[in-house]
């Protein structure tokens, strides 16, 4: 075969220009400190990449968003479980002073005060909000626990009680004194003897104030697994005719309801057939020791719960948490939020209302501040027949309010104290409920923590082998460039060279 000049340079020029294309290559490795620049350079470099930067983008969002939102929200959650913590431990502290027994007036009206700034306080701290989110009102983010006003609503609630709803109080009858004055103490006509003590049954509703014109009705199964339903009669505390603790024998199902203390009391027959029920084993799909009492309340004032957030309730057209009465345990319907905080890994970061205070804290604080008022009342109705004693030392009927106030302060303290100490036990059990949703919120927190630190290292992994498997090692580059441009200088020397020789220089 001939080879002529024509070849040679053309040929040395394809040369070059491959030395010329391999120089730009290593130079753009150089400049761009990556191993290729296109998918076509090296196909398995480029498919490990994707991989490899999928990975890191997945770790980034959950280290740098998902994770800081979850422990924002737990940070918010427990600061506000420690305030209910710390508030229930001083109701705690304050039925232990009133189980003590009050050494003056003075002690007694500490408490009260006390009770009082507890009671409006405890239920505000649910309304603690992340980011213009409730973070204990479950899925209703945008709706807080409480009521921020007074608001005019009907709803009708159903509340899920058991037999541990049913209680036995002590009811002190002391006639007309609570509403003695000066004017009308003579009047009165309530003596000594008329002052009474006794038992009643009762099962406290979550609200007072209630409908005073609907009465509730109350399911229960009997002994046989039969549904049957009771229904109350209204009684009001102001009634005239009727005192409410002591008619629920004259109720035509043996159950008196007082809208504004929102009590159900019981006579001896009702009582007796609603302690009686108890859950059969033969049966999964209902519970018989359940009591459901359905009443409606249609005025709420500050501070109050909010019903949707506790109990299966219908107002304004709209029915919240039926699933309550399905017996639902679903994570949709226990309202369960949960972040995806790592691969395959999610961390439930909302704690509800109702793992933290019940409704029954509040009643139980309004238990305690009516006993206080009660014997309060009657302390000053004491003071007020002494004074008028000393002015008509011979009147024997201020004589005999005053025996009858004395019996009644004497009963009213007698049953206060003894509230406290009952209230005591309470007191603990909601401790113990706060407690254990602060734990729990600690715990959370303590995971949450953990898969962060594993993300950081992941995160470096990724990184350094997505810097491994892209980047280039400047230091061999850089050799590599000196390289080829030496090896493309040289090229274009010799190729100088030969050209310059023809077939005349051989003639």
């Amino acid at each position: 075969m001939r080879i002529t000049n024509k070849i040679i340079s053309n040929n040395s020029v394809t040369n070059i220009n491959r030395n010329k294309v391999l120089e730009d290559k290593i130079n753009t490795q150089l400049s761009t400190g990556s191993k290729i620049n296109r998918p076509s350079d090296d196909p398995v470099v480029a498919i490990r990449a994707l991989r490899l930067r999928t990975n890191l983008s997945q770790v980034n969002q959950y280290y740098k968003k998902n994770i800081p939102d979850a422990e924002s929200w737990l940070d918010i959650t427990e600061s506000a479980i420690t305030t209910v913590v710390d508030i229930v431990s001083d109701f705690y502290k304050n039925c232990e002073k009133g189980a003590a027994g009050f050494n003056t007036t003075e002690d007694r009206s500490k408490v009260l005060e006390n009770l009082k700034s507890m009671q409006k306080e405890v239920y505000a701290t649910g309304d603690a909000d992340y980011a213009g989110r409730y973070v204990f009102s479950g899925y209703r983010t945008d709706t807080s626990v409480t009521f921020g006003n007074t608001v005019k609503q009907n709803y009708k609630i159903t509340e899920q009680l058991t037999v541990d709803s049913l209680s036995d109080m002590t009811y002190v009858d002391s006639g007309k004194l609570k509403d003695m004055t000066e004017a009308n103490a003579e009047g009165l006509g309530t003596t000594e003897q008329d002052i009474t003590s006794s038992t009643v049954h009762r099962m406290r509703l979550s609200y007072n104030k209630c409908s005073d014109t609907v009465a509730p009705t109350i399911t229960y199964y009997d002994a046989n697994g039969n549904q049957q339903t009771m229904t109350a009669e209204i009684v009001s505390v102001y009634d005239a005719a009727r005192n409410p603790y002591t008619s629920a024998d004259q109720a035509a199902d043996g159950v008196v309801y007082i809208p504004e203390t929102g009590e159900l009391i019981l006579s001896d027959t009702a009582y007796e057939k609603l302690s009686g029920v108890k859950d059969s084993a033969a049966t999964s799909d209902v519970d018989e020791g359940e009591i459901r009492v359905t009443y409606e309340k249609d005025t709420f004032e500050k501070n109050d719960l909010r019903p949707e957030h506790y109990f299966a309730c219908t107002s304004e057209g709209i029915d919240y948490n039926p699933g309550y009465l399905t017996g639902a345990t679903d994570d949709n319907s226990k309202q369960y939020i949960s972040y995806d905080v790592g691969f395959n890994q999610s961390v439930r970061v909302n704690t509800l209302a109702s793992e933290l205070f019940t409704p029954a804290l509040r009643r139980d604080m309004d238990d305690l501040i009516s006993a206080i008022e009660d014997v309060d009342t009657m302390e000053k109705n004491i003071s007020t027949l002494k004074d008028m004693l000393k002015q008509d030392p011979n009147n024997t009927e201020l004589q005999e309010r005053l025996d009858a106030a004395n019996k009644s302060y004497t009963l009213m303290n007698d049953k206060m104290q003894k509230l406290f100490e009952s209230s005591m036990t309470k007191a603990q059990g909601h401790l113990d409920l706060a407690n254990s949703a602060l734990t729990a919120t600690g715990n959370r927190g303590s995971r949450v923590e953990l898969v962060s630190n594993r993300l950081a290292k992941q995160q470096t992994n990724f990184k350094t082998l997505s810097s491994e498997n892209e980047d280039v090692d400047i230091t061999e580059v850089t050799v590599n460039l000196r390289s080829v441009e030496l090896a493309y200088n040289a090229a274009l020397m010799a190729t100088g060279k030969i050209a310059q020789t023809t077939l005349l220089n051989y003639l």
